[in-house]
């Protein structure tokens, strides 16, 4: 069972608040050091979102929804610290955490598209 109080969570939760915070910037100063990592491949992984989920322009997803997929995409193909399946899960209970009802679905179909891609890639 996963506890609220983890370290590596709160930081998660963190990083999705000051993402989503930053989605009502109309100028995005990108001055907040916990973000400039993710800020730095911004472009590619929003590029990333919208072919794993072609049917939903970026600006029509819910900012929540961007911002906890931009964390995972990030944790997932630049990062690399954690498990596949830990970022995936830990992104669908913030889904479930701080999203709408379809949140959780949506952000898990949209990463296990990609990574499904990524592994046909490698192929």
């Amino acid at each position: 069972m996963k506890k609220v109080n983890d370290p590596r969570h709160l930081k998660r939760v963190q990083i999705v608040q000051a993402l989503f915070a930053e989605s009502f910037q109309s100028k995005n100063t990108h001055t907040d050091p916990l973000l400039l990592p993710i800020y730095s491949v911004q472009p590619n992984i929003d590029t990333l979102i919208e072919s794993s989920a072609p049917q939903f322009p970026l600006e029509k997803i819910a900012k929540i929804d961007v911002a906890i997929l931009r964390l995972a995409i990030y944790e997932l193909l630049f990062e690399k610290k954690e498990p596949e399946k830990v970022i995936i899960d830990e992104a669908v209970e913030l889904g479930k955490e701080f999203g709408g009802d379809g949140s959780p679905s949506f952000i898990n179909g949209v990463l296990g598209t990609l990574l499904k891609r990524r592994e046909k890639e490698k192929d």
